[in-house]
């Protein structure tokens, strides 16, 4: 008996929740068409004491009084007023991807929509970058060599605020401790990872050397944002090395006294492989690369968990700097697994692999009279999945784009994702030749495979809607940041821009032909009120 009972009460709540939600979806179309049957009903009923046909002929009577000047004036004032809203309304979705009239009107006056619809979409909007996560670059540049000089030159900003913000907080993360306060130098660096301005974070990093010339942390700083060239980051790094091997090998003897020291350790250990690393990629920039590939490995092995840092990606990348592919498919084979997660790095070495043993001979008129052999069709499933993974690769890698330098932080599947991989990785397509022709002639049948509209993906999950925001923070301002899929103009800027088009014909018939369109309004006007 209570079985049944509860099985009527849950019907019952179910019903009751459908009908809340039917009588929230159209309470106010309803009181929308209520209100326009009431104001016609009520003029209709009315129509004899308001005089209704008095005043439309009075009208009438005006209208024909006008001059054509009269039309020629308003048509025209009507065609520049919407052709710059048509203006503004390109501009702001260009910029933003949306109407401004649009959002102003589902979020300020709520026209076609209610409350739980407009609650969605701010969450699908606003909480995009809540929503998707926000990965550390592993082959993130050296900011004093590289991303000032970029600025020096150019006189732009390389970095977005947003972007620099992220790799402060990741600085704090990995290199402090709740026992900092205990030493001074510590204390100091803290302070110096939080601080926005470049000059006072140099100062404080000084300031901490001179009160004790063994902090690893201050090294890391001037090493990466005061240091001109690489090889003077090199050379900072190396004696941040020095420091940091000694404190790394005291806190980890302490390291099971107490939970205190056990955060030292791991403070101490995020900062010996962050130094380590570094001086892996100075090195392969300094041309060194088999030193830096040694680097790479050794410091894989002796810290196996760090997999945060994405190492093997500076591991697969100077791989194939020396050509070295049977090292990268064995790298490959490890990392691109079901269980682990994937990167365009990942995707695309591995559909390079595969296009490099069919790539030379590949020709598109000769595929399409007898077909694809096995290795060939093997290698454009490699890239249609590569493509699949993130749309936005192929353009940079075809210079179908300008590349810029990639941000601090990507956004896997998105814009900021492709710029890294390809700032990297173009030189390594160029090496094998036919390979950028291979893609060429594939890339584009991806979206033949993928489903329209994207409510599921084929060998990934749907791609997501929300990586433009995301992509716009991380990304600098004179960057014409990649959307896919493509966005559909929307009805308020095509409605705006046939007005202003109606409204210029209008204005220009009227100066040129005034009594006929004189005319032509009479007519019009006359039988519009017959009715």
């Amino acid at each position: 008996m209570s079985k049944a009972f509860h099985c009527l009460k849950f019907m019952t709540s179910a019903v009751e929740s459908l009908w809340l939600n039917f009588v929230r979806l159209w309470s106010w179309n309803c009181l929308w068409l209520v209100w326009i049957l009431l104001v016609v009903f009520l003029v209709y009923f009315f129509r004899e004491s308001i005089q209704i046909i008095e005043s439309i002929s009075t009208m009438s009577i005006f209208l024909g009084s006008l001059s054509p000047r009269f039309y020629v004036a308003l048509t025209g004032t009507s065609s520049l007023i919407s052709g710059i809203i048509l203006i503004v309304e390109w501009w702001y979705f260009r910029k933003y991807g949306t109407s401004f009239i649009e959002q102003v009107s589902n979020n300020h006056l709520a026209i076609g929509s209610d409350d739980n619809e407009t609650n969605t979409n701010q969450t699908a909007d606003g909480g995009g970058k809540q929503k998707f996560k926000v990965w550390r670059n592993p082959l993130n540049l050296f900011r004093g060599s590289e991303y000032n000089r970029f600025q020096w030159v150019t006189g732009q900003e390389p970095l977005t605020f947003y972007d620099m913000n992220l790799s402060a907080q990741d600085h704090q993360t990995y290199f402090t401790s709740e026992s900092d306060h205990l030493r001074t130098c510590d204390n100091i660096m803290q302070k110096a990872w939080r601080e926005r301005n470049p000059q006072a974070r140099i100062r404080a990093a000084h300031q901490a050397l001179k009160e004790d010339p063994e902090c690893a942390a201050g090294y890391i700083l001037l090493a990466e944002e005061e240091a001109t060239t690489i090889l003077e980051a090199e050379r900072l790094f190396k004696k941040a090395l020095k420091c940091s091997e000694v404190l790394y090998r005291k806190s980890q003897i302490l390291q099971h006294h107490n939970p205190i020291l056990e955060a030292e350790h791991r403070r101490d250990t995020n900062v010996l492989v962050y130094i380590k690393r570094r001086l892996a990629m100075c090195a392969r920039k300094l041309g060194r690369t088999r030193e830096a590939i040694k680097m790479m490995r050794d410091l894989m092995k002796e810290f196996p968990l760090m997999n945060m840092l994405n190492i093997h990606e500076n591991l697969m990348e100077a791989l194939l700097e020396i050509q070295a592919y049977a090292d990268v498919q064995a790298l490959l084979h490890k990392y691109d697994d079901i269980s682990l997660p994937k990167s365009a790095t990942i995707c695309y070495t591995a559909a390079l692999l595969k296009a490099r043993v069919v790539c030379d001979k590949f020709s598109r008129e000769v595929a399409t009279k007898r077909g694809l052999s096995a290795a060939e069709l093997s290698a454009v499933e490699a890239i249609h999945r590569a493509v699949e993974f993130n749309p936005h690769a192929p353009k940079y890698l075809l210079e179908m784009k300008c590349l810029i330098l990639p941000p601090e932080h990507i956004l896997k599947r998105g814009d900021s994702e492709a710029v890294a991989y390809a700032f990297y990785h173009l030189p390594h397509w160029k090496h094998v030749s036919g390979a950028l022709n291979l893609l060429h002639c594939t890339w584009e049948g991806t979206f033949r495979m993928i489903p329209y509209p994207l409510e599921k993906g084929n060998l990934f999950y749907p791609y997501p809607n929300c990586t433009e925001s995301a992509d716009r923070e991380l990304l600098p301002a004179f960057h014409y940041v990649s959307v896919y899929p493509k966005k559909e103009w929307p009805l308020y800027i095509m409605v705006v821009a046939s007005v202003c088009t109606i409204t210029a014909i209008l204005a220009i018939l009227t100066h040129q032909y005034p009594e006929t369109m004189i005319v032509c309004a009479k007519t019009i006007t006359e039988f519009s009120f017959s009715f």
